[in-house]
């Protein structure tokens, strides 16, 4: 039952960098060789073509997000999806790409890498 609970947990989805600070941003790249700190974290997403955030309605913490680099016309790349290891296998990770997916429809070729065990998921 607390399982099933963890996945109904509520998540606002956002495009939008406003109000959103490198205090809000900490917790991300678990197990990286040389982890980005939260306000280089913040750079990468304000120089992203596209940003969606998933917040946690309560805190306005950010607990996950994906990125795509794009020319708008022909190409993008993900380089980046993450969900804070709390609140993994909720489908918060799943419903990011989806929603980016939608977002970059228009464009023929997208590209995006991952370690070898996270290919599954893609």
């Amino acid at each position: 039952m607390l399982a099933s609970f963890a996945r109904k947990m509520d998540v606002e989805y956002t495009e939008s960098l406003d109000g959103i600070t490198a205090d809000k941003l900490k917790g991300f790249f678990v197990g990286w060789k040389s982890p980005h700190s939260p306000q280089k974290h913040l750079s990468i997403l304000k120089r992203s073509a596209h940003v969606i955030l998933a917040l946690d309605p309560d805190s306005q913490r950010v607990i996950g997000f994906v990125t795509a680099l794009s020319d708008g016309t022909q190409s993008a790349f993900i380089p980046l999806l993450e969900v804070l290891p709390d609140y993994q296998r909720r489908g918060i990770g799943i419903e990011l790409m989806k929603r980016l997916l939608k977002k970059i429809n228009a464009i023929p070729a997208i590209d995006v890498t991952c370690d070898p065990q996270l290919q599954g998921f893609y």
